[in-house]
């Protein structure tokens, strides 16, 4: 059973948008590890960050309430323009997330302190007299509120995001037919405490391929770009590619296995040994004419389906037929009495 993300957020499935801003707002000064002590707090919080991730952007919402938590993640939802399908993977970084929502070099003062922009800051829902009063050390590195960032002035400015960095993910065929996790090292800028110098850093972002996912499939960790003052960092795309195989090429989830045979075995029927993608053997015995291109199908020893992974795709054998550079005169003798002239 998937993560039910309005319940984590304690909304119904029909809230709108200001309801799941009000209620993350919420949830979020609740159980923040560095107020809340109890053991569970860090998990309810990035919890909580996930839901608001998916709730908020209206695709992934969309995903989720049709095809729940795996559809959204494994890949099962609808596909792009492109054909490919659209898949979601949290980044895993719960502070991020709550940094980008309230965001600010001093997000205390902009909230908590008695005016903020000239008014009271009312409509705050907090729990408590000061969400705050027992945090250690917290430094957020974000902006302020609604992705708006304060001019001169006082003064908000709308901040746009970067356009989507996308990078090729390159598997092989057996780690899309066996499933694995790729680790992928990134360097990104990041703003500091004090909301104007940078600092680069790394971040190790891990992908879990999901068994027969299709060439072209996308993985996306939102705002894992470089930050800066002026724009919202942009999402990282993991587009999966796939490495060139020594004996296979794939169709689909169906595999394609070359083998080529003589014109004598083209005409006079042969049997040959075919491998399959997880290690096994079978013979094919041929009696017909092969003709160049012609396949022959063995069901059921393809890739996976990405949305019934118990179920796979045909391994089809596609022959080719060398044929030979020349020929002497009694063989081309024998052809012309038993072959048709037509």
């Amino acid at each position: 059973m998937g993560k039910d993300y309005y319940k984590i957020l304690g909304i119904s499935k029909g809230a709108a948008e200001e309801d799941i801003k009000k209620a993350y707002r919420k949830q979020a000064l609740k159980w923040h590890p560095d107020k809340n002590k109890a053991p569970n707090a860090s998990e309810k919080f990035k919890a909580i960050a996930e839901a608001y991730e998916v709730l908020s952007d209206p695709k992934k919402r969309e995903i989720y309430d049709q095809y729940g938590e795996e559809g959204l993640k494994g890949g099962g939802g609808p596909t792009d323009g492109q054909g490919s399908n659209f898949t979601y993977t949290f980044h895993g970084d719960p502070h991020a997330t709550f940094a980008t929502f309230f965001g600010g070099a001093n997000p205390f003062e902009m909230f908590f302190g008695r005016k903020v922009n000239g008014r009271d800051d009312d409509d705050m829902e907090v729990d408590g007299s000061d969400p705050f009063g027992s945090f250690t050390s917290f430094n957020i590195n974000g902006f302020p509120r609604g992705d708006r960032h304060v001019g001169l002035g006082g003064q908000p400015r709308t901040r746009k995001q970067d356009p989507p960095i996308h990078h090729e993910l390159r598997v092989s065929l057996e780690e899309v037919f066996h499933g694995c996790t790729k680790r992928m090292k990134i360097s990104r800028k990041r703003l500091n405490p004090d909301g104007r110098t940078m600092r680069t850093e790394d971040k190790i972002l891990t992908i879990e391929i999901k068994r027969g996912w299709k060439e072209g499939t996308k993985i996306t960790f939102p705002r894992e770009g470089d930050e800066s003052p002026n724009t919202i960092p942009a999402d990282i795309v993991f587009v999966i590619k796939d490495k060139p195989h020594a004996h296979f090429r794939r169709e689909g989830s169906d595999i394609v296995y070359p083998v080529r045979v003589s014109l004598r075995q083209s005409l006079c029927g042969c049997s040959v040994t075919v491998s399959t993608i997880d290690g096994k053997t079978c013979n094919i015995k041929i009696t017909d004419v092969i003709k160049p291109g012609m396949r022959k199908v063995i069901a059921g020893q393809g890739l996976p389906f990405p949305k019934n992974p118990e179920q796979r795709g045909d391994l089809i054998v596609e022959f080719d037929v060398t044929f030979p550079e020349s020929l002497p005169s009694n063989a081309k003798d024998v052809l012309k009495r038993h072959l048709p002239a037509s």
